[in-house]
């Protein structure tokens, strides 16, 4: 069956947002992850389109959505997706969140706890971990190097060759190029104050979410992946940690079929 998508627009006090949508009835939020947007969630959308109303925004800042120019945060993300589902008429949902999406649907669990039936994270970020302060220092210095200086670096390939760099060198240009296409993840993830990015965090409060959470964590994804995933799945009461075998990081897109399976047996359980 081909599934009739439905692309709006609304303008909100924090900006204008874009949202794909698709199917009725039960209504499911989808937030895409830090180095996407809402175009991520299609396959799997479309397998649920038949049984449940799906909304897939591209975030503030992200994809077709508004970039304002405003200090960007996870809890304007939040306060932006509060009044979008409330521009929608939307009273009580079902939350799915990838990465930073699981970041700002947990967050916005615990700050709208009324208003969320359930919640389904896959890979989620929104922790701390062992290394993680080490890790955000690494990209941010990947992320200010200086045009120029990159441009010197890259007219030094054959140096970096007979010094063995080369490899590892053209990573990091791959990598920082392609962080930089998603400025507002950097700025949310990395390039904001660690104050700031620490205050955000949520591991001193996800105890306190009391609807139903299931977890959703590829095995073969990073290290750090894995790790957060374990702690939201150890300090969540009601929650289910359910491994993928053979997945990454890009569960959304790779195993679509399999997260809608476990999308809809989660709804269908937890229904209220």
């Amino acid at each position: 069956m081909d599934t009739l998508f439905r692309n709006s627009r609304r303008k909100l006090s924090q900006g204008l947002l874009f949202w794909r949508e698709a199917g009725t009835e039960i209504p499911i939020i989808f937030l895409h992850g830090a180095w996407n947007d809402s175009s991520q969630w299609l396959s799997v959308m479309e397998s649920l389109a038949e049984n449940f109303h799906c909304f897939a925004p591209d975030l503030l800042g992200f994809g077709e959505s508004e970039n304002p120019n405003i200090h960007h945060s996870i809890d304007l993300q939040v306060e932006c997706l509060a009044e979008f589902l409330e521009a929608v008429k939307l009273e009580k949902v079902y939350l799915v969140g990838h990465s930073l999406g699981g970041w700002i649907a947990a967050s916005y669990v615990l700050k709208y706890p009324e208003k969320v039936n359930g919640m389904v994270l896959l890979a989620p970020e929104g922790v701390e971990i062992a290394g993680q302060q080490e890790y955000c220092q690494k990209m941010r210095q990947l992320l200010n190097y200086p045009p120029l200086i990159v441009k010197s670096l890259r007219s030094l390939t054959s140096f970096t060759k007979i010094l063995g760099w080369h490899e590892k060198f053209i990573q990091e240009l791959q990598s920082r190029q392609d962080l930089l296409r998603y400025p507002i993840a950097c700025q949310l993830l990395f390039k904001r104050r660690q104050a700031e990015i620490e205050a955000e965090l949520l591991q001193k409060r996800l105890y306190t979410i009391e609807v139903p959470v299931l977890i959703l964590q590829g095995s073969q994804d990073t290290p750090n992946a894995l790790a957060k995933s374990q702690v939201y799945a150890q300090l969540i009461p009601k929650v289910e940690l359910k491994m993928i075998p053979h997945a990454g990081n890009d569960l959304p897109q790779s195993f679509a079929e399999d997260i809608a399976i476990d999308i809809r047996e989660f709804v269908k359980e937890n229904w209220a």
